[in-house]
Formats: structure tokens, C-alpha cells, sequence
């Protein structure tokens, strides 16, 4: 069958279309023939690798996908060869205190498909019957393969881990990304306020469309943060998503409400930032990491794409041929919203 992957780390040179051997599921799993797949900003830092990442070459990217069952493995209930069904990215590879209370991607035996194991732009994926779900007949293959990721992320990141609450303001810094954008839908169905930062006229009419109440082009206006305490009333905002890290976290620090939330699931301009700790508890403000989510997590926020309330956001769709060519958008930042590559 084939994949898109790498056999070795480095930039995107490395990347390429390759055969593999089609996999067999074992006790418990299933055989999911893929019918689309996207990409995330995970797939490159995955590519180019870093200090203990040791994976198993050649390595398929991709952590989302649906399609419909191939073949069970034993001892599997619940689904059977033919139904069509979308994939939870979080696999848990051990039961343990973590996986008990339903803290899935805190336990340390957690893993992400196409990060630390066999990924999803490929054409047959193997994988536990726990991470499939029914998939409803009008819901389109790339639409559940869009939300995966990044609708699990940041349904946990503001639900879960910052506790959201109707009547608060969300900002959202770069409305551009996957995660980014599923939030401002997220908190817009929460009952909240949202501001969005993004680099571009498109992207800021981009961003209104998903729900954001304002949109500020940080390109224009380097100092976003005094729009945005100006805005709610010399308060701040009450959660700040910042998964921007070295180029805005001084300034989320400032532009966070007293008492409020910063909640953090990436880096894309880097991960070692310096904090004026003066702001921190002088604001008491909490600094809150996430991370995916479990099971309960991922059912919960697809079961909302699949009634139409939330609405995930594709760039464009390509041919798992063009995989390669699919991953230079994303690295060029050229997107809004979800690259997808279908069958």
C-alpha cells in the first residue's frame, strides 16, 4: 500500500510517497481503510524530528483520518467490516492512575498516531476498536477527518483544562492555524466573546466568518494587546489561547485579565519564552498546558461536528499522491484551516 512519510529526519526533501506492507489487526483492533486524512503542524515537527524521538523507518505521517472498516481482530464487539467510521488520533497503550480517572493523554504511556506510531496518510491504518466511532452517513470523510485533532485539542484545552464559561472573552492569537480555528468555533458555541489576531485581510474576513466578534491584523498593529485591553474595557481578556509561545507570550501576559487564564497546546514561533513573573503574580494569572484529550473528550466534540454545530474549516483537498506538495502549504503557512488528502 502506499504512504506518505519519511526514512529519515530533516526538512520536507525528506518527505516522499512509499510503499509499506499492508497491516493485520490483532486481538482488540481493527482495519481501517482510509478514505481521507489531514495534516497538522505536528507532522512537520514529527519530520524534522528532536532529542528522543526514536521512530521506526520508513514512518507514516498523518494523525487524522476516517474511512470505513476493512477487518476486526479478535475478540472485537461493537463494529463490524463495512461500517464507516472517523479516528480518535490518542491511542493509550497502558491502563494506569492516569487512564482510570479518564485523564487519557496525561498518562505517560498515551501516543499519538503519526507522531509515535504508524499515522494516517496511508491507505490501510491499524488500531485499538476504542479509537474508532460510528461515523453518520451525512457526514462527509474529509469533514471528519478536518476536526480530529485539533477539535479534540481544543475542546480539552478550553472545556476542560481553562473551564470555560458563557459571558467570557476569548483571545484567540493567530485564527489561522487548525487548533486556532476550532476554538474560536468552541468558545462562539460556549457563549463567549472572541478576539482574533491573524496576519491578513483574508484571513481576518476568514476568522469573522467562524464567529470571531473582532479580528485585530497584528502585522498592522504590533501592539494587538492595548487593542485588546481597550477593548474590553481596560479588563483584558478572560483566556487567552497562546500556541504562538516565544514571539507573544510577554504580550498575552498583558493582555490576560486579572485573575484569568492562558492555556497553551503549542509553539509554532518557538518554545523558550522569557516572563516578566511580575505580571504573573502580580495578575495571579494561571498558566495552563494541554494536550489532545481522551476518548470521552474526542466522542463528545465530534458528536457536535456531526449535528452541524461545530463546523471544521478545509483549506483544500488533495490526492494522497500529492502529499509532499500538500505538506508545503502547511510549511509555508499559506492555509486557513485543514489540508486534507482523500482516497
Amino acid at each position: 500500500m502506499q504512504a506518505i512519510g519519511f526514512s529519515e529526519h530533516g526538512d520536507i526533501s525528506k518527505m516522499g510517497l512509499f510503499d509499506v506492507p499492508e497491516p493485520t489487526p490483532g486481538a482488540g483492533e481493527v482495519l481501517v481503510a482510509l478514505k481521507a486524512s489531514a495534516f497538522n503542524r505536528l507532522d512537520i515537527w514529527v519530520r524534522e524530528g528532536w532529542k528522543g524521538l526514536n521512530l521506526a523507518m520508513p514512518h507514516i505521517s498523518g494523525s487524522d483520518g476516517a474511512g470505513v472498516i476493512a477487518a476486526v481482530g479478535e475478540g472485537v464487539t461493537g463494529v463490524a467490516v463495512g461500517d464507516r467510521v472517523a479516528i480518535d488520533p490518542g491511542v493509550n497503550t497502558a491502563a494506569d492512575a492516569f487512564t482510570a480517572q479518564g485523564e487519557d493523554s496525561v498518562s505517560p504511556r498515551y501516543v499519538i498516531l503519526g507522531e509515535h506510531i504508524p499515522g494516517t496518510h496511508t491507505e490501510f491504518v491499524v488500531l485499538p476498536a476504542e479509537n474508532v466511532i460510528p461515523l453518520p452517513d451525512d457526514v462527509p470523510f474529509e469533514t471528519a477527518a478536518a476536526a480530529g485533532l485539533v477539535y479534540l485539542t481544543a475542546w480539552r484545552m478550553l472545556m476542560r483544562r481553562a473551564n470555560l464559561r458563557a459571558g467570557e472573552t476569548v483571545l484567540v492569537l493567530g485564527a489561522g492555524g487548525g487548533v486556532n480555528s476550532a476554538a474560536i468555533q468552541i468558545a462562539k458555541l460556549a457563549g463567549c466573546t472572541v478576539i482574533a489576531t491573524t496576519s491578513t485581510k483574508v484571513k481576518m474576513a476568514q476568522a469573522a466568518e467562524l464567529g470571531a466578534d473582532t479580528v485585530l491584523n497584528y502585522r498592522d498593529d504590533p501592539n494587538w494587546w492595548k487593542a485588546v485591553y481597550k477593548l474590553t474595557g481596560k479588563q483584558g481578556a478572560d483566556v487567552v489561547v497562546d500556541n504562538v509561545g516565544a514571539a507573544t507570550m510577554p504580550y498575552s501576559l498583558r493582555a490576560v485579565k486579572r485573575g484569568g487564564r492562558i492555556v497553551i497546546v503549542g509553539n509554532t514561533s518557538g518554545p523558550i519564552v522569557q516572563l516578566d513573573l511580575r505580571f504573573l503574580f502580580s495578575k495571579q494569572i494561571s498558566l495552563i498546558g494541554s494536550t489532545m484529550g481522551s476518548h470521552y473528550d474526542y466522542r463528545t466534540v465530534m458528536e457536535l461536528v456531526f449535528a452541524g454545530k461545530l463546523h471544521p474549516t478545509i483549506h483544500t483537498v488533495m490526492p494522497l499522491t500529492d502529499g509532499v506538495a500538500a505538506m508545503k502549504i502547511l510549511e509555508n503557512g499559506e492555509q486557513f484551516g485543514k489540508i486534507v488528502l482523500n482516497r
